[in-house]
């Protein structure tokens, strides 16, 4: 009878364990996302402000200048914008601020700092100024922007003030 052969593929094992919030009950929650090498939070000048309505009423502003990723989601141990609908998924979607450089006609290389969101293979979906956005990819954000996450009718709308 043939032997079995070692199987050197990765399991995730290591990655789901370095990747995870143990909560205090000892249950450890994997996090389905981490931030890129080139996240960082917006420059002081850029002041970016995410406004919750629910209907016409606003619900509550949020301050996205204070650190670099957003999480959104219904698990509230691990989530940083807390979103209790039903359709939304425990880890749903991620604002992330990232450093994109860019060179110019010259040749010279300019950088700015700007929000992108990200789906996290949510069951019921993002949109993004009405339209899907897709699963697992980066689309920059930008002022005035309107998010909804799942089925939920509350309306993130995306304020830039400039400094």
């Amino acid at each position: 009878k043939d032997k079995q052969k070692p199987n050197f593929a990765t399991t995730g094992l290591l990655a789901a364990a370095s990747n995870s919030v143990t909560q205090a009950d000892g249950t450890a929650i994997a996090l389905k996302y981490h931030e890129p090498a080139e996240a960082r939070k917006p420059p002081a000048r850029d002041d970016w402000k995410l406004f919750v309505f629910k209907g016409p009423e606003i619900l509550e502003t949020i301050d996205l200048s204070l650190r670099s990723c957003w999480l959104v989601g219904r698990e509230v141990a691990v989530v940083d914008l807390p979103a209790e609908h039903p359709s939304v998924s425990k880890q749903h979607a991620v604002i992330q601020f990232r450093f994109i450089e860019k060179k110019n006609e010259f040749g010279d290389k300019t950088g700015r700092v700007r929000p992108y969101l990200i789906d996290l293979d949510s069951a019921n979906g993002t949109v993004l100024n009405k339209d899907a956005v897709p699963s697992s990819r980066y689309l920059e954000l930008r002022d005035k922007d309107m998010i909804q996450f799942g089925h939920s009718t509350r309306e993130y709308v995306l304020m830039l003030s400039k400094t």
